[in-house]
């Protein structure tokens, strides 16, 4: 009697382990988020109130993100998609809407900077921001004073865009971000143009400026100039926000005496979100929600702010975050400075052309 006894023990022992692995797979939150982007912390504090196996990986573009979204199976639960990007990709139906009724921390979200998003996601309904920014001057402040003088315009964006500044910076070196999307835009609204523009010869008119400072320029890239700044290799640099917090950071722990200042140029600048959103094909919808509400806690994203130099939308989470960065109006805008910012949405294929055109030509100096 016992013989018989053991093997059905047996068999229902493995039936429950085989169900204990299935609900361990179902609670697998799969992640995928830009390079140094969160702190361990951060992550470690999630897993251990949730409960659920967390797969953390990381991308560098928004390009290497994309290739995978359009395949209809990225194999995440949540990914963090720039707001043009997710523009386009709500529009190829890639994301599923989000829950409101799962995401109770939403209200510590900035109505103001919301309002922003909905130029690339219409009622907030698929994405929340993580963290956002601006693309503005980086400059050290010696360099550029031997070079223009006191009045140097720190301030705008003549610093780069009128020949006779730039040519002088050009001893001490400035770099421009390689970004057609980024950086023809700020040309277009310098010229009084529509920043998103979907006429072709504005981004002749673009281009046209652009070539004048060409020659001006060391070099176009999206990451070399952090380094190259805070080194004092080069002394004016077109960039992100937070990396030239970052910048100044790395120079101060270096002790090389080099100084990394920013300012929001007083005619404006295109503002970035860096979002969260859950793709149509997500196995775990229920702990993708649960993660990003998590990441709506005032007490929780305050830290990841102080350690990757963004700010946050989250306005209960400001005074949490590290004074060096939310009382810096370069990195925090003001409520008056935010007017004069401007988000970037995609472009029909004509205006898309044309934009790569006039960058081809830039780069290749023809």
């Amino acid at each position: 009697m016992i013989k018989h006894k053991l093997p059905s023990l047996l068999a229902s022992a493995l039936c429950g382990l085989l169900a204990t692995q299935a609900i361990a797979e179902e609670r697998t939150l799969r992640v995928y988020n830009w390079f140094d982007y969160i702190t361990p912390q951060t992550l470690e504090t999630f897993k251990k109130e949730n409960g659920a196996t967390l797969i953390y990986d990381i991308f560098d573009t928004n390009e290497a993100l994309e290739a995978k979204l359009l395949t209809g199976n990225s194999g995440y639960d949540v990914v963090v998609p720039s707001n043009v990007f997710l523009a386009k990709q709500i529009q190829a139906d890639v994301f599923q809407p989000l829950d409101r009724s799962k995401l109770p921390n939403w209200q510590h979200l900035d109505p103001q900077l919301m309002k922003l998003i909905e130029a690339n996601d219409p009622g907030n309904r698929f994405a929340v921001p993580y963290m956002y920014g601006t693309v503005l001057i980086g400059f050290n402040p010696a360099k550029v004073k031997a070079a223009l003088g006191e009045s140097a315009p720190v301030d705008s964006w003549d610093l780069i865009f009128k020949e006779e500044n730039i040519a002088k910076l050009k001893q001490c070196g400035v770099a421009l971000l390689d970004s057609p999307s980024e950086i023809l835009p700020i040309a277009l609204h310098y010229l009084g143009l529509d920043p998103n523009s979907n006429k072709p010869a504005d981004y002749e008119k673009a281009g046209e400026l652009l070539q004048k400072i060409r020659p001006s320029v060391a070099y176009f890239h999206s990451s070399k100039y952090m380094a190259d700044i805070a080194n004092g290799d080069i002394c004016v640099a077109v960039g992100y926000s937070g990396s030239f917090s970052q910048a100044a950071n790395r120079a101060k722990e270096a002790g090389n005496g080099v100084v990394v200042d920013m300012r929001l140029p007083k005619e404006g600048a295109p503002i970035w979100f860096d979002m969260l959103a859950i793709p149509k094909g997500a196995k775990n919808p229920e702990d993708a929600h649960a993660f990003i509400n998590y990441l709506l806690q005032p007490k929780v994203i305050a830290p990841v702010s102080d350690f990757v130099g963004y700010p946050n939308p989250n306005k209960d989470a400001t005074e949490l975050v590290a004074p060096a960065i939310r009382n810096n109006p370069n990195l925090y805008p003001t409520a008056e400075a935010q007017k004069s910012l401007y988000t970037l949405v995609p472009l029909d294929r004509p205006a898309e052309r044309a934009r790569t055109r006039a960058w081809t030509k830039l780069k290749s100096g023809t």
